[in-house]
């Protein structure tokens, strides 16, 4: 039904944000030829600086066989951009009205064998798909920032996709170098964004109580739990930490403290002095460096964190 996953020579990203760039650098340094669609020749600049600082650290990373920037094609007409294209990456604003017009467009022109993935980390499938004449093929591919470096996507489709497409977009990121998880359902936030937000709403909870400030939050976990979850996550940490006894141990003497009111998961009232003290912290520890700057030296971080779990 949809063409094989190891065949896959053309991909089309659609958007010009950090996402969308994102995604062509990516697939440009695994070997793909890539036609980015933008909205607008205003958008040429911004989409080729992020294309250019990602390709920094994916040539630290090492490049796929034939991997190369000539590889990419930019179009701002969308027709154009989908002529030949083996996959679709859409990244277009989140915005239902915008997501649900531009599906519309592509269930007719994209050929029905061609898979068609949402970036989308707010909006489900069947909200996306439901002005697609051609929803059987449509699933969400959602990405973790930066895409060019993290290398989970969650995949999931709507009521209306056939579960072959998950599947194939599942094998079709593998191929792809990325770490492909499939949900077993849609549900808000994925798996990922949901955990990051309990993380985040506690921190709130903490500045706004004046239990920590957002230099301390960022201190504990760089210097706590995160370089642990680069090699194992919360589970299997937890499972490895209490010895021979493992989970079981680690549920059976320590799960009646999760009824101890350590944590604050519903999320705080976000006022002005809350948002004033979380943006003052930021600011602080930002200092004089520019986000590009900031944004560098993060990527170059990652790349030395990924190239050493590759190396063991």
């Amino acid at each position: 039904m949809f063409k094989k996953a190891n065949k896959v020579k053309l991909v089309t990203s659609i958007g010009a944000g950090p996402i969308g760039g994102g995604w062509a650098a990516h697939f440009l340094a695994q070997g793909f030829k890539v036609n980015a669609y933008l909205h607008s020749e205003d958008e040429i600049d911004m989409f080729n600086s992020i294309v250019q600082t990602a390709w920094v650290s994916l040539t630290k990373l090492g490049l796929a066989g034939g991997a190369s920037l000539r590889n990419l094609e930019i179009f701002t007409k969308l027709e154009d951009s989908l002529e030949g294209t083996d996959f679709v990456q859409e990244s277009a604003p989140e915005r239902l009205e915008i997501k649900q017009g531009l599906y519309e467009i592509l269930g007719r022109i994209v050929p029905d064998d061609v898979v068609i993935s949402s970036s989308t980390s707010g909006l489900t499938m069947t909200e996306i798909q439901q002005k697609c004449s051609t929803p059987e093929r449509t699933v969400i591919g959602h990405p973790f920032n930066p895409p060019y470096l993290l290398p989970l996507v969650e995949i999931v489709g709507g009521k209306k996709t056939n579960p072959d497409a998950v599947l194939w977009a599942a094998d079709f990121y593998k191929i792809s170098g990325k770490s492909p998880l499939v949900m077993k359902k849609e549900i808000p936030g994925f798996v990922a964004t949901r955990l990051q937000e309990a993380l985040w709403r506690e921190a709130l909870h903490m500045v706004a109580n004046e239990e920590a400030t957002p230099a301390d939050i960022d201190n504990a976990l760089i210097n706590g739990p995160a370089p642990r979850m680069a090699v194992q996550g919360q589970c299997m940490a937890f499972h490895v930490a209490c010895g021979e006894g493992g989970m079981a141990t680690n549920l059976d003497q320590f799960g009646p403290a999760l009824k101890l009111p350590w944590t604050r998961l519903k999320a705080p009232d976000l006022s002005k002095e809350l948002r004033n003290k979380m943006v003052d912290g930021c600011a602080e520890m930002a200092g004089d460096q520019h986000f590009e700057q900031m944004a560098e030296d993060r990527d170059k971080k990652i790349v030395a964190v990924l190239n050493a779990i590759k190396s063991n």
